[in-house]
C-alpha cells in the first residue's frame, strides 16, 4: 500500500479538493498549487488512515466527513504574519485615525470596535490591541474592544493562548514588551505570552468572511482585513468589501494589504491613506 506522500494526487482528485475549497470558503486555487496542495494534506491522510487522495475525497462528501472539510481548508488556508506587519499602517491608525474616532466613541459613550477579520494565530489582533492600549493610557476615559476572526481554527486556538516565540516579538518600542507581555519560565523559556489584561480585551471567534451572518456586531469603526483578498477571485473580493463596508459605522475605516487593491470593484469608499478607504458618512 501506498502511503498519502508516495501516492499521486490525480488531475481530477485536486479538481474536486479546489472546487470544494473555492464553494467554501472562496480560496481560489490555481493548477499551480497541486504539489502545494498534496504536501500540505499528506500527513493529514496518514492520520486518517487513508491510502490515497480518492479515498480522501470520498470522506469529505460522506456525512461522516462533514467537519473534515473545515480540516481542508484549515489546511489550505495560508497563515504568514507577524506582530506590526505593515507597520505604516500602525502609525496611520495610531496617528490619525484614533484621535478623531475615540473622541466620537466618548462623546457617545459608546465602545471603540475594531475588527481584525483575518486573525490567523494573533500577531496582527495583538498589534491592534497594544495600539489601542497605548492610545488608552493617554485616554482612560476610552472603552475599546478587538473582534479577532479566523476560517482557521487551528491557528484560533494560537491565538486565544496568545504565547508567541521571544525572537517573534518585535514591538515598536522596548517598554512595550514588559507592558503587555509575560516572559516565560521554565519549559516556557524563550517565549512571551500577552497578558490576560490585553487578551481579555480581544474576542477571538472562528468566522467565514462568506457565510451569509457575522458574528461580530455592525457598526464597526474600523475594520482590518489584509492580505487576504490576494486569494480570492474577482466576485469574490466585491462581494467581500460590499460586505465589510456593510459592516463599518459611517465614517469607519477599512485597512486592506499594500499588495492589495480595490481597482476593479465597485465600491463606495473613498481612499483615506494609501490601502486605508473610508466609509462616507
Amino acid at each position: 500500500m501506498l502511503f498519502p506522500s508516495e501516492a499521486p494526487l490525480s488531475a481530477q482528485a485536486y479538481d474536486f479538493l479546489a472546487n470544494l475549497v473555492y464553494e467554501r470558503s472562496r480560496i481560489r486555487l490555481g493548477s499551480d498549487k497541486q504539489t502545494l496542495v498534496a504536501g500540505r494534506l499528506a500527513q493529514r491522510l496518514r492520520s486518517l488512515g487513508l491510502s490515497d487522495y480518492e479515498q480522501y475525497c470520498s470522506l469529505l462528501i460522506s456525512p461522516e466527513g462533514k467537519n473534515e472539510v473545515g480540516e481542508l481548508i484549515d489546511l489550505i488556508s495560508t497563515n504568514h504574519t507577524h506582530f506590526f506587519r505593515e507597520p505604516s499602517h500602525f502609525e496611520v491608525l495610531s496617528r490619525h485615525i484614533l484621535p478623531t474616532l475615540a473622541d466620537r466613541a466618548i462623546a457617545a459613550q459608546r465602545t471603540l470596535r475594531v475588527w481584525c477579520a483575518a486573525a490567523s494565530s494573533g500577531e496582527e489582533a495583538y498589534s491592534i490591541a497594544i495600539v489601542l492600549g497605548e492610545y488608552g493610557r493617554a485616554h482612560p476615559s476610552l472603552a475599546w474592544h478587538v473582534d479577532a476572526s479566523d476560517i482557521s481554527t487551528r491557528m484560533l486556538q494560537r491565538c486565544r493562548v496568545g504565547t508567541y516565540e521571544a525572537a517573534k516579538v518585535n514591538l515598536p518600542a522596548p517598554d512595550m514588551l514588559g507592558r503587555y507581555f509575560q516572559r516565560g519560565f521554565g519549559e516556557r523559556e524563550g517565549y512571551y505570552r500577552v497578558k490576560s489584561e490585553l487578551r481579555r480585551r480581544v474576542t477571538v471567534q472562528y468566522m467565514n468572511l462568506f457565510d451569509s451572518t457575522y458574528s461580530v456586531p455592525p457598526g464597526q469603526d474600523v475594520i482590518f482585513c489584509r492580505n487576504v483578498m490576494i486569494y480570492f477571485d474577482v466576485p469574490s473580493r466585491q462581494l467581500l468589501v460590499q460586505r465589510l463596508t456593510e459592516q463599518l459605522a459611517p465614517g469607519g475605516y477599512l485597512f486592506v494589504g499594500h499588495s492589495e487593491s480595490l481597482i476593479g470593484i465597485q465600491h463606495t469608499l473613498k481612499t483615506a491613506w494609501p490601502s486605508v478607504y473610508v466609509r462616507p458618512k
